[in-house]
C-alpha cells in the first residue's frame, strides 16, 4: 500500500499550506524549524510562543473573555504557560502535519469516482510520511503517526466508518462525506474533521455544522459549563435549514454526539474524561486549565439521533482494563499485539492486515466480549437524510485558548 502511494506522496509540499516547514519529516520529542507569521499576535506574544529561540506553527491563538479576561494579561499566568509548554512542540508538530494531509486529500484525493479505500490509505500514508514513522516495525506507531483511523463516513453516517478489506465502496458526485482523522505526536493526539459536498445544494448544511463548531470552541474555556457550550452550539445549528428537491429540512444537532476531552495516547480523555455535549442540557461540568479538548458537531437533516449500523472498523484497547484469562491462543496473540503496537490508541482492521494478521476476526470478537477492547461500530441516523461534522482540537492553556488544529481551510 505505501509503495504504491509513495508517486502520490511526492506531490505533499509543505512550504505551500498553512505555515511553512522546512524538513519533510518530524521525529517524536524532536523539533522542528518553521517560518510563521502570527498575524494579530503583538511581538510579546510571539516572544512567549516562541521561548528558547525555536520557532512553530501556532495553531489560533484566542484571549479568554469576561470573567478570565485577565488571564491573557497576567504575568503569573503567562509564566506558568511558559514553564509547561514542552508539550506544545509534539502538538503543533502533530497539528502541522494533519493540515498539510488534509489539504492534500482535499486537492488530490477525494474526488467524485474514488474508491473510500483509495482515499483512506492515501491519508493515512500521507501522516505515516511525514511523521516518519510507517509502522511496520513493533511499537513505531505508538512514536508517531495515526492517532485516530480515517472516517470516511457518507450521507446519513455520520461516524465511526472506515473501509474494511475488500471494501468497495465509491464517492459519488451526491454524496456528503465526513473526513474524521487523528495525528500523534508522543501520544499528544490532533483529532480534527471536516465535510466535503461536491453538490452546492449541501452548502447550508456545511456552514451550518462550522458554523456551530466555531460556535463551541468560542465558547469553551477555562470554568465555562458544558451546559452552556451545548446551548450555544445547539442555537446555531439550528438556526439553518437545508431545501432539497423543493423541502426544506431543519437541520437538527444530532444529540447522542459529542466533543470529548484528548488525553496522552487517549483519544477520549481516559476514565476521568468529559463529554462536550451539542444540544442544550443540564451538565453542569466546568471546562478546567490545561485540559486538552475535540470540539466537534453533527449536524442532520434526518432524526438527529444516531444509532450503531455496518460493519464495524473501528476498535481501541480498553485503557487500564482488569486482568481476563484469555483461553483462545488467537485472542492472546492479539492482545499481545495490540499492546506492543498500538497501545490505547484506536485503529482499525485495516490496521491489523497492515501488520500481517490473518483471520484475527474470532480472537478480536474475544477480546471484545472479554471486556479487553472496546469496538466501535459505525454511527447513522435514518437512511436517506444527510449528515455533517467538522471538528477542531484546542488547548486551554493558562493565559490563552489555542485552536491547535486551525487551518486556511477550516
Amino acid at each position: 500500500m505505501a509503495a504504491q502511494a509513495a508517486p502520490e506522496l511526492a506531490k505533499l509540499d509543505l512550504n505551500k499550506n498553512t505555515g511553512s516547514v522546512e524538513a519533510n519529516t518530524v521525529s517524536a520529542g524532536g523539533s522542528e524549524k518553521e517560518d510563521v507569521e502570527n498575524e494579530g499576535d503583538s511581538d510579546e506574544d510571539r516572544d512567549d510562543e516562541q521561548a528558547g529561540g525555536s520557532t512553530e506553527v501556532n495553531g489560533e491563538i484566542v484571549e479568554y473573555l469576561n470573567e478570565n479576561s485577565y488571564r491573557t494579561t497576567n504575568e503569573e499566568k503567562r509564566h506558568l504557560d511558559r514553564m509547561n509548554n514542552d508539550f506544545l512542540t509534539e502538538y503543533r508538530q502533530a497539528a502541522e502535519i494533519h493540515r498539510q494531509v488534509r489539504q492534500y486529500a482535499q486537492k488530490e484525493l477525494i474526488k467524485p469516482g474514488a474508491t473510500l479505500t483509495d482515499i483512506a490509505e492515501g491519508i493515512e500514508d500521507g501522516v505515516r510520511h511525514l511523521t516518519g514513522h510507517m509502522g511496520l516495525e513493533e511499537g513505531d506507531s505508538l512514536v508517531a503517526g495515526m492517532g485516530f483511523p480515517t472516517g470516511l463516513n457518507i450521507n446519513h453516517c455520520a461516524a465511526h466508518y472506515s473501509p474494511n478489506a475488500g471494501n468497495k465502496v465509491v464517492l459519488q458526485h451526491g454524496d456528503v462525506m465526513k473526513v474524521d482523522f487523528g495525528v500523534h505526536i508522543n501520544g499528544r493526539i490532533v483529532d480534527s474533521a471536516f465535510t466535503v459536498a461536491f453538490d452546492p445544494v449541501f452548502d447550508p448544511l456545511l456552514t451550518a455544522v462550522k458554523e456551530a463548531t466555531n460556535t463551541g470552541i468560542k465558547a469553551s474555556g477555562i470554568d465555562v459549563r458544558m451546559s452552556d457550550i451545548g446551548a450555544a452550539i445547539q442555537e446555531t445549528m439550528e438556526s439553518y435549514e437545508l431545501e432539497l428537491n423543493g423541502t426544506s429540512y431543519p437541520i437538527k444537532a444530532i444529540r447522542n454526539l459529542n466533543g470529548h476531552t484528548i488525553g496522552q495516547y487517549e483519544i477520549h480523555g481516559g476514565v476521568n474524561g468529559k463529554s462536550v455535549p451539542i444540544v442544550k442540557g443540564g451538565d453542569q461540568t466546568k471546562m478546567e486549565e490545561g485540559e486538552t479538548y475535540a470540539i466537534e458537531t453533527f449536524g442532520s437533516t434526518g432524526k438527529g439521533y444516531v444509532r450503531d449500523d455496518m460493519e464495524t472498523s473501528h476498535y481501541a484497547k480498553v485503557p487500564n482494563a482488569p486482568s481476563v484469562p484469555l483461553r483462545l491462543s488467537s485472542a492472546k496473540n492479539l492482545y499481545s499485539l495490540i499492546n506492543k503496537n498500538f497501545g490505547t490508541l484506536p485503529f482499525c482492521r485495516r490496521y491489523l492486515d497492515r501488520l500481517g494478521q490473518e483471520k484475527y476476526l474470532l480472537g478480536l470478537n474475544n477480546l471484545v466480549s472479554s471486556g479487553l477492547v472496546d469496538a466501535y461500530p459505525p454511527l447513522c441516523d435514518v437512511k436517506g437524510s444527510y449528515t455533517a461534522q467538522f471538528e477542531h482540537t484546542i488547548l486551554l492553556r493558562p493565559n490563552v485558548k489555542e485552536v491547535i488544529s486551525r487551518g486556511d481551510d477550516y
